[in-house]
């Protein structure tokens, strides 16, 4: 557990800073909190062993671990593209420790989870990672549109976590256990156990966004804040995606014959659904949301193996989706900061005024698309390999029609940038140290991922545990 008492002692530092620190310089917080967090983030990269903890209620090993630091990483790159935001919008209100806190607290409980061994450490951590992204979506009190985000996303999430809570209980009845390796022992498929399950899958369909379970997601991504919205699409998702892949992949497997065809099904629907709305979008947050939920049906694909390859694809998929998700989010903040524009129109002429901002964007929007030879490509190359692998050729395929629909319409926003001219361009300015940092991690780690080959081979290492 040194990861999470290490974040624990961050988030009561925090709170007792908030205490200490004179009100004109509670700005110094921001510092603070990456600075901790960056040491946090360090740390976690040193080797453990594999061990667990409270019976079995608590797990971890290499691949868990190394999944952990891929979420540091993220919320790291968040923390620096924040920062500004924080500065000048929400700590002149007298506030904006609560943030870290909150998003802390967060990430603390996407740690419970898939670090969970049974049900109730399961149920715990997915609550704890919630219910705080709830308080963060409607964290600009100033703006209805915020506390509209944050009703919609707690009502929603109350839903899902009922749902999951109502399909554990099932399986509690059918297995007389919620212990995973006891689950896993005496899983039948019978129809309690199979409707138990597949009302686990809609809870956790929930978070990662999947049709039909997305109505939430553009509606909270416009409203919150943009660092928020970012949370949700790249932190959140990935750890939810992470413990139901270890969960279909372990308990479930026995399932498999009957998941793997809602997986198909669902994994079609989400693709096709997310990119065509997303052809719809003016505003870059709703534009952005539609886009993370095609990336959501692509990450399925990996969930169609169920095998070491499923695994390994899937952990290297996110990984990828990380840096290019957040490098677009990024640049959304930036200009959103400056200028309170967020429509797509806004970015005509933006290559001519902005040059540096104008790649970052495209980089980013390149590596979503999976144009070579940026990190995404390779992402999704690896997602349609391991699919093929099992013979599922037309979800291939139809995930290269959609691939097709997705270059379409982030070449709008390129079109936009380079192509168009504009009398009311953004004019040119220049970020700040942290938000130029953070963009410089993101872009190193889209071009530095697909070109470096051993990762991939270290993840599939790591991913014979579930094998």
């Amino acid at each position: 557990m040194k990861q999470e008492i290490l974040l624990l002692a961050i988030i009561l530092i925090l709170l007792i800073s908030e205490i200490f620190i004179h009100k004109d310089k509670k700005s110094s917080i921001i510092h603070l909190a990456i600075f901790l967090f960056g040491i946090h983030t360090a740390i976690g990269f040193f080797a453990i062993e594999e061990s667990s903890l409270f019976g079995g209620m608590f797990r971890t090993n290499n691949m868990i671990h190394f999944f952990k630091n891929i979420l540091n990483v993220g919320v790291l790159i968040l923390l620096l593209q924040s920062a500004d935001w924080l500065k000048e919008k929400i700590f002149n209100e007298n506030r904006g420790s609560e943030f870290f806190i909150l998003l802390f607290s967060s990430l603390l409980g996407m740690y419970f989870m898939i670090s969970s061994g049974d049900f109730l450490m399961f149920y715990l951590g997915l609550e704890l990672s919630t219910l705080p992204v709830a308080a963060l979506a409607a964290f600009e009190t100033t703006k209805r549109i915020s506390s509209e985000a944050g009703i919609k996303l707690i009502l929603s999430a109350a839903l899902a976590s009922g749902v999951s809570l109502f399909g554990i209980s099932m399986l509690y009845a059918t297995s007389s256990s919620i212990y995973f390796s006891n689950i896993a022992e005496v899983i039948t498929s019978n129809n309690l156990t199979i409707f138990g399950m597949l009302l686990f899958f809609a809870g956790l369909a929930f978070k990662i966004s999947l049709v039909p379970f997305h109505f939430w997601t553009a509606d909270v991504y416009e409203g919150a804040p943009i660092s928020v919205a970012s949370y949700l699409s790249v932190i959140s998702k990935g750890a939810a995606v992470f413990i139901l892949m270890i969960l279909l992949f372990t308990i479930f497997k026995p399932l498999m014959h009957i998941w793997e065809n809602v997986v198909y099904i669902i994994a079609i629907a989400t693709m096709f659904m997310g990119n065509l709305f997303a052809l719809r979008q003016q505003n870059m947050k709703r534009f952005l949301a539609f886009s993370s939920i095609a990336q959501a049906g692509f990450i399925l694909l990996g969930l169609m193996t169920g095998n070491q390859l499923g695994v390994a694809t899937i952990v290297y998929f996110v990984l990828v989706y990380v840096f290019s998700n957040l490098a677009a989010f990024g640049v959304v903040q930036a200009i959103s900061l400056q200028t309170g524009k967020e429509n797509m129109d806004d970015y005509e002429g933006l290559y001519r005024t902005n040059p540096k901002l104008s790649m970052v964007m495209m980089l980013a929007l390149f590596s979503l698309a999976g144009i070579p030879p940026v990190a995404g490509f390779f992402g999704k190359f690896f997602l349609f390999t391991a699919a093929a692998s099992k013979g599922y050729y037309l979800l291939v395929f139809l995930a290269v029609v959609n691939v097709t629909i997705s270059l379409y319409y982030y070449l709008l926003v390129i079109r936009a940038m380079f192509l168009r001219k504009s009398d009311t361009a953004i004019p040119y300015f220049k970020n700040k140290l942290y938000m130029r940092l953070g963009l410089i991690i993101t872009v190193v780690g889209i071009l530095v991922i697909g070109l470096y080959s051993p990762l991939y081979d270290y993840i599939y290492e790591l991913s014979s545990v579930f094998e």
